[in-house]
């Protein structure tokens, strides 16, 4: 007989007179104007519908823009005022997506206030590049405009004409977003909002005006019944920003006048706060529930909890205890859109959980579509909607039991291939089984652990401590070849990089007694820097020398901000624009600037890259009618990289 392991998780909520069939929300993530003429794509009713089709119970969406001349921050928002009936069927098309599936469609409503405009201001023209805030002030070099009263009342008529277009388009409810550093928070900070008037000030009522204006107008535009969310943040956490207190003080304003108060935190316009707003893989799970939990005590509405949920058990705990009434999940959710009917099923262990490397964010950024880490299909919604034809059944050898091939092997095998999997060591994984004790990466070795289950489960013909020669594979005579040999650590042309105190990144991690109380590291890429961080839990003493003037992101740039802080906060020292030269038995001795300088070492380590394996996977070549190299051994890869390259390469085997 079934039953629900998280029962309180999901039971139903009534919003306004909306039912809801959960308590897991798919919180707010931006799809972006691929077009770059202000439309979207067919792939965000795809990308929204996955998330309600996995059994969120609502599922909000990209931030829209509800004054497209005052309000845009840059050129990939979408303006929900543009003068155009191709907006209208943009939006039904993603309403629809998302509640063809059960779930209620919530469309965010945003304006980014003094910060709008701000990738237009290099134009010249000053009405390109114009921007209001609660007071003048300069913000980046440019001056920010005081909102008048004739600014102020258009603002609230665009937030409520916004509102007014989703009910039309078929959304159930609106996302109202007053917190991360936008308009409305800018108006609700007492750090930002120093007006004298009505509109702000010391007064929370003054500077809580704005936000309870627009939420007036909302109701009279969208009627009773219809449910309004806001979106908080419960405080700024930062230095000199406002604290918990403030936010209680906030939420009490809003209490009665929406129907659910949406708890985050932070301010995504402040580095050091990014990777608070947008939990790093630093943080504990559940970090910031802590500021709904306090806030509820608060206020009648209901309130909703966000910030690093990804466990279900986590999640039934915060609604049984009354922690909130609702939890929301963004980046959880890109990673296994299928969470919420995996857990409803009892199949959580199923579920991928999410790695918090925001590798999906600044992929967004970079590409326009948030691909995942350890997800293929995450930002390929659309391909992945409709079904390819059969595959022939062929017989495939995968070489290499790393992330990609591991991932080769499991969608071979899905596809209905025959699939022999070799690895030479005794253990699936590859080099991040390095990390394996690193606490920061719990998650990953979360992933590792799931994909070797899964493999395990399968009828996968799984082959560990078989080293594959070109004389294996052609015994074997496959049709297919996916080799995946990976890549070895990069060692730099230095005197002395052969001594006995010299050791390679990985070895740092796996046998760290090796590994003496000071400890130079070459090297300030994200192994680099991640490995520093380790050892300094450890009680070493380290120093990092890179060539460069910056870290090396290697394109996930925003996980950049998260090491920042705590590259900060446990004072890791990184000797910038600064050369090795010759490894002593003593440290390295260094050129910078044009001078010697040296760094007293027992151990150093070398992280400057990887060389891929290419000769001994490109030998395979031969050995079979149907040959692909796929990740490291071809390229450095990173896992967005590797994941994506294997499912596609291997989704594709046997099409014809």
């Amino acid at each position: 007989m079934y039953k629900c392991k998280f029962p309180h998780l999901f039971s139903p909520i009534v919003l306004g007179n909306t039912f809801f069939r959960n308590r897991l929300f798919a919180s707010p993530t931006g799809y972006q104007n691929l077009n770059g003429d202000g439309y979207l794509n067919d792939g965000a009713a795809a990308y929204y519908g996955r998330k309600a089709m996995g059994g969120a119970a609502s599922v909000a969406t990209f931030e829209g823009i509800v004054d497209g001349e005052l309000g845009k921050g840059g050129d990939g928002h979408f303006c929900l005022d543009a003068p155009s009936a191709g907006i209208s069927r943009n939006l039904s098309n993603v309403a629809f997506g998302i509640n063809r599936y059960g779930a209620v469609a919530s469309l965010e409503l945003a304006h980014t206030g003094m910060f709008a405009n701000r990738s237009l201001s290099f134009f010249g023209a000053e009405a390109r590049g114009i921007a209001y805030g609660p007071v003048e002030m300069e913000v980046n070099g440019r001056l920010v405009r005081a909102m008048d009263d004739e600014i102020l009342q258009r603002t609230i008529r665009k937030y409520a004409e916004a509102a007014a277009l989703a009910k039309k388009c078929g959304f159930g409810m609106v996302t109202v977003h007053a917190g991360h550093g936008w308009m409305l928070h800018q108006f609700l900070s007492p750090i930002t909002n120093t007006r004298t008037d009505k509109w702000g000030g010391p007064d929370i009522e003054n500077r809580a005006r704005l936000t309870i204006e627009v939420l007036k107008a909302i109701r009279k535009a969208v009627g009773p019944g219809f449910p309004i969310e806001v979106r908080i943040s419960g405080s700024e956490c930062y230095d000199g920003g406002f604290g918990l207190d403030e936010g209680i003080a906030i939420a009490k304003q809003l209490d009665g006048v929406c129907d659910l108060i949406h708890v985050s935190a932070g301010n995504h316009e402040v580095d050091e706060v990014f990777a608070v707003t947008h939990p790093s893989m630093f943080l504990e799970d559940g970090c910031n529930v802590k500021y709904a939990a306090e806030i509820k005590k608060h206020v009648k509405t209901p309130v909703a909890a966000i910030g690093a949920l990804s466990d279900p058990e986590l999640m039934e705990d915060i609604i049984a205890s009354g922690k909130a009434d609702v939890v929301e999940a963004a980046r959880a959710l890109l990673c296994d859109p299928d969470l919420p009917n995996k857990a409803r099923a009892g199949r959580e262990k199923e579920a991928k959980r999410c790695m918090r490397c925001l590798a999906c964010f600044s992929n967004e950024m970079n590409y326009g579509q948030p691909y995942c880490a350890i997800n293929p299909e995450t930002g390929r919604e659309l391909e992945m909607k409709y079904e390819i034809p059969p595959a022939v059944s062929k017989k495939v050898l995968v070489v290499g039991g790393g992330v990609g091939g591991m991932q080769a092997a499991l969608t071979c095998e899905s596809r209905g291939h025959q699939v022999i999997l070799c690895e030479k060591s005794g253990r699936l994984g590859g080099v991040l089984r390095c990390e394996k004790d690193v606490s920061f990466k719990k998650n990953l070795e979360y992933y590792l652990d799931q994909q070797e289950a899964f493999i395990r489960k399968s009828e996968i013909d799984l082959r560990l401590d078989t080293e594959v020669t070109p004389e294996y594979a052609a015994q074997l005579e496959p049709d297919v070849i996916i080799a995946a040999l990976g890549a070895a650590p990069l060692k730099p042309r230095i005197p002395g990089i052969d001594g006995d105190n010299v050791i390679a990144a990985q070895d740092a991690y796996t046998d760290i007694d090796k590994v003496g109380q000071n400890v130079v590291i070459l090297g300030a890429g994200l192994v680099g820097i991640e490995l520093g961080l380790h050892l300094l839990s450890k009680g070493r003493n380290v120093k990092i020398v890179e060539m460069l003037d910056h870290i090396s992101d290697g394109g996930n740039f925003l996980h950049i901000l998260g090491l920042n802080v705590e590259i900060k906060k446990r004072g890791l020292e990184i000797a910038f624009s600064t050369r090795a030269t010759e490894i002593t038995s003593a440290g390295v001795v260094c050129e910078s600037g044009g001078s010697a300088v040296s760094f007293d070492a027992d151990t150093v380590v070398y992280a400057v890259g990887q060389s891929p394996v290419r000769d001994a996977a490109a030998a395979l070549g031969a050995c079979a009618p149907e040959f692909h190299m796929i990740g490291d051994c071809v390229a450095s890869r990173n896992i967005t990289d590797a994941t994506s390259e294997a499912f596609l390469v291997a989704r594709n085997v046997g099409r014809g």
